[in-house]
């Protein structure tokens, strides 16, 4: 249990912020491990003993809340043509059962229901024959109920220590029909896989067997509405299908087209066989225990390899903050050292033809200042500024000093925005992931603003440059700070630009930390699992066997 709860926090304290290609399948698969350690492995493994969970599964219309009614021999989960018919879970359970499901200690994300919500009386039932809710009557479909409400339905005719749960349609139209699904397949102790002798070699089922398998889940398989006359053919093609694809152990149950009786149910001679395996799993506490460790040994013996996959993504993440911060220290480091030049080598009156350099380059700074910083300054100390020609000077010292240092500061976004689009992350990021750093508030003397997107938004259009407020500050510190200490307040100016990209990358640890923790709660866990020793031997199949799998014709 420690091990597992630090494999917990692990994969939750991980982020992957930056838009990778890799970034939202890791935070899929995030959240998916974390709903499988909450909603199964941890429960399960604090209690053992508890009744054994079978989700019900399978594509849509394959008849599996019918399959689930008729073995517990009642009209406990909504069946019907419309689709999707199971919009909510229903799990059903023997009287003596119910208060574990009733805890939140399995499936804690789902709210329970009993006894409103999904089903209303139907008079044409006979009250024996009903699993009962809290109030032992027996309802039917009417408004939709909500999906993350998990209806406890209690039926005395289910053997204790198992249940059942029926799921929505794995390939359902809607969305999160289809993501609960999965999210109750991961909680489950035993997959009971259903499909029909038309839908069996659809890609989504082989795709959840393979997952289930994968994962260590002990699975059975259903092919139900099978014509006599094809039984032979299609049972021949599904087993060698599941020979090919590693399953050929899989436990396959055939189910022939038959008639419902007036409830909506099978017949008791086309469930019998089904029913019977059930009943002797839950009946013997062996094979019931080897299903539960079976399953829990292979979930736990499954994370270390998803582990490592996360960390890899978590480890893309560090790599290309360190990429993507370069870039960025590259591009300022060039603006902080033109301002430099610039300051140190001060100006002389020049031609008043434009230089070859362009506005605002280093020539077009030298025309505008008549005097060097330092002379500049000198000046300030001594004068009073009452001569016009001593203001002209000073306003084209400012100016010209604002002119290099916008300069600069533009120069340096333009090439971080080149740069970072050729990255995905930075990409991402500039075309709507995000977008370009934001300008920050402004204030005190070191914090110039960062860029800004430009105003396409997530089009893709280059921040613009430098903020208002680092010319403001420019300006100010023109007038404000000795000459001795301006090129460094510049160079504060010009930090707080770049900084404004590297916000963006605050989110990954610059240590590589996640993926190391990671990598070290997977082995603690492996080393735990075999010290545990769940199996006693390597995992395998239930100990029961199909009382009868037999091909019909």
């Amino acid at each position: 249990m420690e091990a597992l709860r630090a494999v917990r926090s692990a994969v939750a304290e991980t982020d992957f912020p930056l838009p990778l290609p890799s970034a939202a399948p890791a935070r899929a698969d995030a959240a998916a491990l974390l709903g499988q350690l909450d909603d199964y492995a941890l429960p399960r493994l604090t209690h053992l003993a508890a009744p054994l969970l079978v989700v019900v599964g399978g594509s849509t219309g394959a008849g599996k809340s019918t399959l689930v009614n008729s073995l517990v021999r009642a009209p406990v989960s909504a069946a019907g043509v419309l689709r999707p018919t199971t919009r909510a879970p229903v799990l059903v359970s023997h009287p003596a059962d119910t208060p574990w499901f009733r805890s939140d200690r399995l499936l804690g994300t789902l709210t329970r229901t009993a006894g409103s919500g999904a089903m209303k009386p139907t008079a044409s039932l006979r009250p024996a024959t009903l699993a009962s809710r809290t109030d032992d009557s027996a309802f039917d479909r009417s408004d939709a109920p909500d999906p993350h409400q998990l209806q406890l339905i209690s039926a005395p005719a289910l053997a204790p220590g198992l249940a059942f749960l029926d799921a929505p349609d794995i390939d359902s139209v809607v969305g999160t029909n289809r993501a609960l699904a999965t999210q109750l397949f991961a909680a489950a102790d035993l997959w009971l896989f259903v499909t029909t002798a038309a839908r069996y070699a659809d890609a989504v089922p082989w795709r959840l067997l393979h997952t289930a398998r994968e994962r260590g889940t002990v699975i059975a398989l259903v092919l139900a509405r099978v014509p006599p006359a094809a039984a032979v053919e299609v049972v021949t093609l599904l087993s060698e299908m599941l020979t090919e694809q590693g399953l050929a152990s899989v436990p396959l149950f055939v189910l022939p087209e038959s008639q419902l009786d007036r409830q909506g149910l099978l017949s008791d001679s086309v469930t019998a066989p089904l029913r019977s395996w059930f009943e002797a799993l839950a009946g013997d506490a062996a094979a019931r225990d080897s299903v539960i460790r079976c399953t829990l040994d292979g979930a736990l013996a499954a994370l270390p390899r998803r582990l490592a996959a996360l960390a890899a993504a978590a480890d893309e993440q560090v790599v290309a903050a360190e990429v993507l911060a370069e870039q960025v220290g590259l591009a300022y480091g060039v603006a902080r050292g033109t301002v430099e030049r610039g300051v140190r080598a001060g100006a002389r009156p020049g031609p008043a033809e434009m230089p070859a350099g362009g506005p605002g380059s280093l020539d077009e700074f030298s025309r505008a200042v008549r005097t060097s910083i330092g002379n500049w300054r000198d000046r300030m100390a001594e004068l009073t500024g009452r001569r016009a020609g001593t203001r002209h000077r000073q306003s084209a010292a400012e100016s010209g000093l604002v002119t290099l240092v916008r300069s600069a500061a533009t120069d340096a976004a333009e090439q971080t925005g080149t740069a970072w689009r050729g990255h995905p992350a930075g990409r991402g990021m500039l075309d709507g992931g995000g977008g370009a750093p934001q300008r920050g508030a402004g204030g005190g003397s070191g914090g110039g603003g960062a860029p800004q997107r430009g105003a396409g938004g997530g089009g893709g259009s280059l921040p613009p440059g430098p903020s208002p407020e680092l010319v403001r500050q420019v300006y100010r510190l023109a007038r404000e700070v000795p000459a001795d200490d301006l090129l460094g307040r510049i160079d504060q100016l010009l930090d707080a630009e770049a900084t404004g990209w590297l916000e963006r990358l605050a989110g990954v640890p610059a240590d590589g930390s996640a993926g190391h923790r990671l990598r070290e709660a997977a082995a603690e866990l492996e080393q735990a699992r075999v010290a545990a020793r769940l199996l006693e031997e390597p995992a395998s199949e239930p100990v029961a066997e199909p009382a009868s799998a037999e091909v019909i014709g």
